[in-house]
């Protein structure tokens, strides 16, 4: 593995919900319908002084340091890339589910039309290029920073060195070292809700109650 490290930092505290990363997404990378490579849950929550705010979740495959979905692959199909990032090689991909079912995120999905598994890549065509992944580059509110974890001059380094403690993966207690990181996490999810939530996304992953 090369000494670039890709990794996403999402600010929740900026964040909107407005799903114009999801829609610049199918966009870019047309999952079929009803799928979704990423996706924002959202609701409605009482603040600590009565009001109701509005929670919002923003979910995408994690790109693991551990991957699950990669150790139970039987054909080398999921791998590690050289930048990181969690890919699927779709030549090799028999469609045997294990990914999916390893995955605690649920963020991966079948492709009836063609018996693969899918997900988010990260955008992988078009940062190999040195462009950002869709979803950040549309981000009205710029809550999606996207960059090099190795690179301490990045300045996705620089904002994950500025919040600290306050920059944490979904169930870090897995062990998996998710490279998606939320500031403001803990809050989210402590949030309760007073109204149904809107999950979106794909399937229920096996960890769904523990966000």
């Amino acid at each position: 593995m090369s000494e670039k490290r890709l990794g996403m930092l999402i600010d929740l505290g900026v964040c909107i919900g407005c799903n114009a990363c999801t829609v610049a997404c199918k966009q870019e990378n047309e999952p079929p319908l009803t799928k979704f490579n990423t996706w924002v849950e959202s609701w409605d929550a009482e603040a600590e002084d009565g009001r109701v705010t509005r929670a919002n979740l923003p979910k995408l495959c994690n790109h693991c340091e551990n991957p699950a979905c990669v150790s139970v692959c039987p054909t080398g199909a999921s791998y590690q890339a050289d930048d990181g990032t969690v890919q699927i090689d779709q030549d090799k991909c028999i469609g045997c589910k294990y990914c999916m079912a390893a995955c605690p995120y649920g963020v991966r999905y079948m492709v009836e039309e063609s018996g693969d598994v899918s997900k988010c890549t990260f955008c992988h065509h078009r940062t190999t290029e040195g462009l950002l992944p869709a979803c950040v580059s549309t981000c009205v509110t710029t809550s999606r920073m996207f960059g090099d974890l190795n690179d301490p001059d990045s300045d996705i380094s620089k904002k994950l060195a500025e919040a600290g403690d306050k920059a944490k993966g979904l169930m870090e207690d897995l062990g998996m070292e998710p490279r998606v990181y939320y500031i403001g996490l803990d809050e989210t999810l402590a949030a309760k809700p007073v109204s149904a939530v809107h999950k979106g996304g794909n399937v229920i992953a096996p960890y769904e109650g523990r966000q």
